[in-house]
């Protein structure tokens, strides 16, 4: 038990930052006004029509993916005959 004393002071020392750390951030979080709470709330929750889906450039084929043949087992594609 006495070899764990020399953690006291690093304990008591991190306990002191957090508390001082936590105090320094509750006065850094002004009041909001309501009106401008209420704006933020609804830009947040308008659907964001800056996104949209990107069609592929003209001249460009668009080809679907082979479908998986997912059977449990691994199996090596066949070799062509040379």
């Amino acid at each position: 038990m006495e070899i764990l004393l020399w953690l006291v002071p690093s304990v008591v020392v991190t306990v002191l930052a957090m508390l001082w750390v936590g105090w320094l951030g509750r006065e850094g979080r002004g009041e909001v006004e309501r009106d401008v709470a209420v704006r933020r709330l609804a830009s947040a929750l308008e659907p964001d029509t800056r996104r949209r889906r990107r069609r592929p450039a003209p001249g460009y084929a668009v080809t679907k993916p082979d479908p998986d043949r997912s059977t449990g087992i691994a199996v090596r594609p066949s070799r062509r005959a040379s």
